[in-house]
């Protein structure tokens, strides 16, 4: 009888493990948070953004280069969860967007919204295939959208502006802006100076934010003196490979964001960057 007794207490104790895992697949999920949580994930030589509102809505933007985005992704999201609302494209560059064509192939997406660029490169097609088997809306980027993701957080594009077939690509990067109760969030994609000049001029104020995403990794064809005035940040995110044959990011970038009072921080030294904002303040979470 008390190994009978035994035995039923073993399962007992395995069903209720079970159902912790299931109902508390992570004690600090962003569905118990009152909190918006930006993360710049790890993914080496590239970019990827991942964005979790306090009522469970999630936009991922780009994937980086390789499906190094797949694992950074499962660190910071319940295993059950397969599905993202929002997937942005900013440009079809392969250290952008290669690893979407995996997230495609994992997760459900709601809506892709991606540029009207045209590229040849195999991670450019791929994804082109990857988004048109999804069962996804798709939506190219124009300058004047908002998206309203949840009931608390607002997505405005601000670029690009026009048709942008033809464009190279770095200039066809969608560039948007989070905001968030007080608090915002400028990612530039890969858009250069000749861009940040056209936002600048054409948004002035409104471009200030509390995040800047560095465009292009940091490289000194971006970040532009003008536009960091601007934009005002706090911080200044790098998100790029350690030790990479570019150098990014540039010290002239460096000094400029410096001297624009940002405090910089790169995933090459930190891995994945977590902010996290009530709408009033934004830090980054240790």
């Amino acid at each position: 009888m008390s190994r009978i007794i035994a035995l039923r207490g073993a399962v007992v104790g395995i069903l209720l493990f079970i159902i912790c895992i299931i109902w508390f697949p992570n004690s600090d999920s962003h569905h118990n948070s009152t909190a918006l949580t930006v993360q710049f994930l790890d993914v080496g030589q590239g970019d990827a953004i991942l964005i979790q509102t306090p009522d469970g809505y999630e936009m991922l933007i780009d994937g980086g280069p390789s499906s190094q985005v797949l694992s950074a992704l499962a660190r910071r999201r319940s295993f059950f969860d397969r599905s993202i609302d929002v997937v942005i494209a900013t440009h079809p560059d392969t250290d952008h967007i290669a690893g979407l064509v995996d997230v495609l192939n994992r997760y459900n997406i709601g809506t892709i919204i991606e540029t009207a660029a045209e590229h040849d490169a195999p991670a450019a097609i791929a994804f082109e295939k990857a988004a048109g088997n999804e069962n996804a809306q798709i939506i190219t980027a124009a300058a004047g959208q908002q998206i309203q993701l949840g009931a608390s957080t607002t997505i405005r594009v601000f670029s690009p502006y026009g048709d942008t077939r033809k464009w190279e690509n770095n200039a066809a990067s969608v560039v948007v802006q989070i905001e968030y109760g007080e608090i915002e969030f400028m990612l530039t994609g890969d858009a250069p100076s000749s861009i940040e000049k056209y936002l600048a001029d054409t948004y002035g104020e409104r471009l200030q934010s509390d995040v800047l995403k560095l465009g292009h990794h940091g490289s000194k064809t971006s970040s532009s003196e003008e536009f960091l005035k601007q934009v005002q940040p706090q911080y200044a995110v790098v998100s790029s490979g350690k030790d990479n044959r570019y150098g990014h990011p540039h010290e002239e970038v460096v000094t400029r964001a410096s001297a624009a009072g940002a405090q910089l921080v790169s995933t090459a030294e930190l891995g994945t960057i977590i902010f996290k904002t009530d709408g009033k303040r934004v830090w980054i979470e240790k």
